[in-house]
């Protein structure tokens, strides 16, 4: 595993001198931008494994995405390798379906410390509600990205991750306004976490469970989806969606096509640079 081919997956040029804020959020940002949210593996019959050296064969030599256990695990040897002071913690997703935060610990994101502040870095959450940035971990401040106003609330040694949802436009839509599930107000919430440090084999059976568990989404759904330079591709099943960040003021534009099959594994290609192996049954 060499860290300049993981720079070249990733179209990271730059000169890497300090482990400084300046480039984790520029290596941050290109992991991004190339290393899609995906859980196709379980679709076309392949095992997720945890162990890294699967995970960069997958990620870096195939050319494919990950899960958070996944994508994340790849950051964190990246940055460990870079010098960081980097650890792994453990998140209860919120599921809006249910109005709150799973039993078990089923997200993984990484914390780092840059010169005595710490920042939390995750690119393994996908869709709308993927950071662009590290965020500083600070209660209660507002933190603006181009995908919108993150922030944290810490109570009791519990840390909630949040997000200021937007509106959205979709064009084939003739009311046009399309807040996003309006009845839970103007915050989404995301996970929630402690500051435990955990390692990777902590999270084997959740690994586990997750390709064989009927419940989750995960396995109900088959998911691929890349952060761009201006929002956010996601091809679910056979829907492929196209968000663009703040089209106007406070409003984000969505576009919605449905794919037939074979457009599906051209669109994989031609949008999201994947090329599987084994058939994907969306």
């Amino acid at each position: 595993m060499n860290i300049q081919e993981y720079f070249g997956r990733i179209s990271y040029n730059k000169p890497h001198k300090d482990a400084d804020l300046q480039s984790l959020t520029a290596i941050f940002q290109h992991h991004i931008q190339t290393i899609p949210f995906e859980n196709l593996s379980m679709h076309c019959g392949e095992a997720i494994e945890l162990d890294l050296q699967s995970i960069y064969n997958k990620i870096v030599r195939k050319k494919r995405g990950g899960w958070c256990l996944e994508t994340n695990h790849l950051l964190f040897w990246a940055l460990q390798e870079l010098g960081y002071d980097v650890c792994i913690l453990g998140a209860n997703s919120y599921d809006p379906a249910e109005k709150g935060y799973t039993a078990e610990i089923n997200h993984i994101l990484l914390k780092v410390e840059v010169k005595g502040d710490s920042y939390i870095v995750d690119a393994g959450f996908g869709g709308a509600y993927q950071m662009w940035q590290p965020l500083l971990l600070i209660s209660g401040k507002d933190q603006p990205q181009v995908p919108g106003i993150f922030h944290f609330m810490e109570n009791d040694g519990t840390w909630y991750f949040e997000k200021v949802k937007r509106k959205h436009y979709i064009p084939e839509h003739s009311n046009n306004d399309f807040p996003d599930t309006p009845e839970l107000g103007n915050i989404r919430k995301i996970y929630r976490f402690t500051l435990e440090p955990r390692h990777i084999d902590d999270f084997q059976e959740l690994n586990a469970y997750l390709q064989v568990s009927p419940d989750n989404i995960l396995r109900k759904k088959s998911i691929c989806s890349l952060q761009t330079t201006k929002g956010v591709l996601a091809l679910i099943g056979w829907t492929l969606t196209e968000m663009k960040y703040n089209h106007t003021e406070d409003m984000d534009l969505v576009n919605i096509t449905t794919l037939t099959d074979e457009e599906v594994e051209k669109t994989l290609k031609d949008k999201f640079s994947i090329v599987l192996e084994n058939k994907l049954v969306p």
